[in-house]
This record gives structure tokens, sequence and C-alpha cells, in this order.
């Protein structure tokens, strides 16, 4: 069963959180610019995978939009996917101040 989670914060840019997250999980982040998505920070650990994106991004009409509709105050998104029988990852990112759970589903 794999997990996938999501987190937030209003207090870092994308940059910033990828180094932070890095520091503390010993990861390192490959910064990637993507049309839909804009630029997002993607690193792979042994049990899946960590990804920083910013909330807006590039809409169709010129316009940004938001990635995740249920969260229009939270300026950036990591998001993991791991397997759900490890909860280390979900256990050190929770302990990085001013980064906030916001959703988490198991398929």
């Amino acid at each position: 069963m794999t997990a996938y989670t999501t987190y937030g914060t209003s207090t870092h840019s994308t940059s910033e959180l990828a180094q932070i997250v890095g520091s503390s999980l010993g990861l390192a982040f490959a910064e990637r610019d993507s049309y839909f998505r804009g630029v997002y920070y993607k690193a792979d650990h042994p049990d899946g995978r960590v990804q920083i994106q910013p909330n807006l991004i590039p809409g169709d009409d010129g316009e940004d939009d938001l990635y995740a509709l249920e969260h229009p105050m939270v300026g950036v998104l990591l998001m993991t996917e791991n397997s759900a029988s490890d909860p280390a990852l979900q256990t050190r990112l929770e302990s990085i101040e001013r980064l906030v759970r916001l959703d988490r589903k198991a398929r």
C-alpha cells in the first residue's frame, strides 16, 4: 500500500523549504520547471518520493490557479509518496517548524 501525504506552509518559499527538508532528511532536491506546475523541487528517497511546489500554478488563461483549492492560504505544498507501513518520513516532516499536514490518502 502507498501513502500520499500533502503538507503545506505559508512561511517558506519553495526553495527555502527544499533546503530545510533536504538538510533535515538528507535528501538532494533537483529543481524542475514545468509548464503546468511552474518551478518545483523533487527528491527520491529509498521509500518513495518528495516534491515541493508552489500552490499557485500557471493557469491556461494566463492567470495563476490554485493547485490545492481547499487550502487557498497555503503558499507552498510538499507532497510525499511512500510506503504506508513506514511512518518515519511522516514523523520527521511533522517535526519541521511551520510545516502542517493537510491531507493523507492510502491506496
